[in-house]
């Protein structure tokens, strides 16, 4: 799977499962290219996503929410996520 693919399913996946007002997500990567433990076909993601449903919930439960709608894209293609919830 390609960065272009992931994006676009985990942009329609979350907007299926949560009220989302707008959402933007980066491909991090190559922040992580020299990182031992980096693998070429998982991709390190920065999720910004403005959305009163997650607002309302605590930061951890928000991320456990967001983290259960990716479970499948996590064990395959996603090493990292950075979450950020406005």
């Amino acid at each position: 799977m390609d960065i272009i693919e992931l994006i676009a399913i985990v942009k329609k996946k979350i907007k299926s499962k949560i009220s989302v007002e707008d959402i933007e997500i980066e491909d991090k990567s190559f922040l992580h290219k020299n990182h031992s433990g980096n693998q070429p076909d998982k991709f390190h993601l920065k999720i910004k996503i403005k959305s009163k449903e997650l607002k309302k919930m605590g930061r951890i439960d928000s991320n456990k929410r967001i983290y259960g709608i990716l479970n499948e894209e996590m064990k395959h293609s996603i090493h990292s996520l950075q979450i950020l919830i406005c």
